[in-house]
């Protein structure tokens, strides 16, 4: 939940960002995320002119708390810091790209202009740092007890070829 808390976080200074690149550059807002939404639960694929706000919001606040859920579980398992936040702004552009693309409402970003890739990419880094300190902030590192070694090799097993249980494991 605190991670999910973490990524609206992420959303709403995302969403700031936007905003004020928008006045800089004049572009005007995207419902792609309404759209495509669209597409997730109805099947319709609606057309380029269709402005969906409700449904535009709930893909952009709700996309943004799944993700966050996700860095805050990273948090807990000690993937922390300005790395974690790295990698979670690809995991954040992969998943929008693929949601968009998999509906055929989105276009694939090698066919975009440079200024909207970078826009792109720079929107979502500012949603994985913030949604990243916040989820590091609010959610504590999970304590994880060793376990206990059994008698064997480096890796528990016993003597056999086959494990302790005779049966043949993944890796055997």
């Amino acid at each position: 939940m605190r991670g999910a808390v973490a990524g609206l976080a992420g959303v709403a200074a995302m969403t700031a960002a936007e905003k004020l690149e928008q006045q800089v550059t004049h572009r005007p807002n995207s419902y792609v995320p309404g759209r495509t939404l669209t597409a997730l639960t109805t099947g319709v694929r609606l057309p380029e002119s269709a402005r969906p706000l409700v449904r535009n919001h709930l893909m952009h606040w709700g996309t943004g708390a799944a993700v966050g859920a996700l860095r805050g579980v990273w948090s807990a398992a000690g993937l922390r810091g300005w790395r974690a936040n790295a990698w979670h702004t690809s995991v954040r552009l992969a998943t929008d790209q693929t949601l968009e693309n998999a509906t055929g409402v989105g276009a694939p970003p090698w066919t975009w202009s440079r200024r909207d890739q970078v826009v792109d990419v720079a929107g979502k880094a500012v949603y994985s740092f913030v949604t990243g300190a916040v989820a590091d902030r609010l959610v504590a590192p999970a304590r994880f007890r060793p376990r206990r070694r059994l008698p064997g090799d480096a890796w528990g097993r016993s003597g056999s070829p086959r494990g302790r249980s005779g049966a043949r494991g993944l890796w055997d």
